[in-house]
């Protein structure tokens, strides 16, 4: 999937880390939509070395820092950055959720001090809005859906609850540097008058407003030329590729389909619903035996997917309603959230390497990455879009455990899968049905 380049075509335009692995993909999207030809690498260690990546313009890596603790957090996020580094891009971009998630100590303001640092850098901008997806900034206030994030379902988040929505306010505790507001009437008078407004501000981070896609494209060009951009993924909605996405080749193998959902948002739940109402197969793990019985809960989900017909549509899920949903015991160490991701991991994993599922959507940004790690997958190649945010992608995988009867053969000719990676609360309700036309 990926061949030798010659060293005059090693030109990467943009080097970017994304705090989960939705996110990179999200961000993948956006630039493939805008003529980018984007990988996105799983592990620091898989980003492609100066003449050896697939004719790209854009890199990603895919880290697991959102709720990681924070020195274990800027220590993945350096570590990709300079395997980035390696490739010598033009700019580097830190990719963030939209609903900025973060806790009081971090990990965005930590993440961004340190890149900073890093890099040379001694500024960027603060661009959390994806409007597309219902997330804008006014006013340096967060707006999810028309709600301020403080009062969006973001507030009762079980890992980083949302309590205030002025984006200054959240990421002032931190970090020690200045941070600035450049307001929308600025951007509206286009990006001459944004770079203005940001040079005459001189601070580390500046907040900037924008609650349509043309007011995104207006802050990427009045930053063009920054070393560093942070935001969303909708800030990539000013840049512009020299490659036509329906013309970049993207070739699914051919094997049964399968929908693994971790995420337990609303729009996830509507998506699960949707699509048992219109005819898929569905299994609902139990979370308490997911605890307990994590063994013999695979054995039995494997026997039933493996008793359904090679067309069939399974979805496999754990929470269909929030009276599903289990908090933590404080007095043990059990993570119900955990136990259901290791096990969807292991179903992929035995329905890859034993059951032929070649194509795969998965809700979820944790999940999404337990999968991809389970299935050995080092690098993604993206495809088509599904909704904004979600896209198919190509990933060999490698057999890493002993756990598959499929054993050297399977190692020998590892399976190349189609991977939709999706953040929970992204997509249309009937994304799980739909997600398939575009493969066929």
């Amino acid at each position: 999937m990926f061949r030798q380049l010659e060293e005059e075509d090693a030109v990467l335009r943009l080097g970017a880390i994304a705090d989960d692995f939705t996110g990179a993909t999200d961000l993948a999207t956006s630039l493939r939509e805008r003529g980018f030809r984007v990988a996105v690498a799983l592990d620091p260690d898989a980003v492609p070395r100066a003449g050896e990546a697939d004719g790209l313009d854009a890199v990603i890596v895919a880290l697991k820092t959102r709720t990681a603790p924070v020195r274990e957090a800027v220590d993945r996020s350096l570590a990709a950055i300079q395997k980035l580094s390696e490739l010598q891009p033009e700019q580097y971009f830190v990719k963030y959720c939209s609903t900025f998630d973060s806790t009081r100590t971090g990990n965005i303001g930590p993440i961004l001090d340190a890149v900073l640092d890093e890099v040379g850098a001694t500024r960027t901008v603060v661009v959390p809005s994806f409007p597309d997806n219902g997330r804008t900034v006014r006013q340096g206030r967060l707006f999810v859906e028309g709600e301020l994030l403080s009062d969006s379902p973001m507030r009762h988040h079980p890992l980083t609850p949302m309590t205030e929505s002025r984006v200054a306010d959240i990421l002032a505790p931190q970090t020690p540097r200045s941070i600035s507001e450049v307001s929308l009437e600025i951007v509206r008078q286009g990006p001459e008058q944004v770079r203005s407004a940001l040079e005459e501000s001189a601070s580390a981070y500046a907040v900037v407003d924008a609650v349509t896609d043309d007011d995104l494209a207006t802050i990427h060009a009045a930053t063009a030329d920054w070393r560093v951009l942070s935001g969303s993924a909708g800030l990539a909605f000013g840049m512009q590729g020299d490659h036509d996405p329906a013309a970049q080749p993207f070739e699914a193998p051919d094997g049964r389909r399968l929908v693994l959902c971790g995420s337990a948002s609303a729009k996830t739940r509507a998506q699960i619903a949707n699509a048992l109402a219109a005819g898929a197969q569905g299994f609902k793990l139990d979370i308490d035996r997911a605890l307990a019985d994590p063994d013999g809960l695979l054995t039995d989900t494997l026997s039933w997917l493996a008793g359904l017909a090679d067309d069939s549509l399974p979805v496999i899920y754990s929470v269909a309603t929030l009276d599903d949903i289990r908090a933590t015991d404080a007095r043990s160490t059990a993570d119900p959230a955990a136990a259901v991701e290791r096990v969807l991991a292991r179903i992929a994993h035995e329905a890859v390497h034993r059951l032929g599922v070649r194509r795969i959507v998965v809700a979820g940004g944790e999940t999404s990455g337990a999968v991809a790690t389970a299935l050995g997958c080092r690098r993604l190649l993206i495809g088509p879009q599904l909704a904004p945010g979600v896209c198919w992608a190509l990933a060999d995988t490698e057999d890493v455990s002993a756990r598959s009867a499929a054993g050297a053969a399977a190692r020998a000719h590892p399976p190349t899968v189609a991977l939709a990676l999706k953040s929970g609360n992204f997509g249309a309700d009937d994304l799980f049905t739909t997600a398939w036309k575009v493969l066929s």
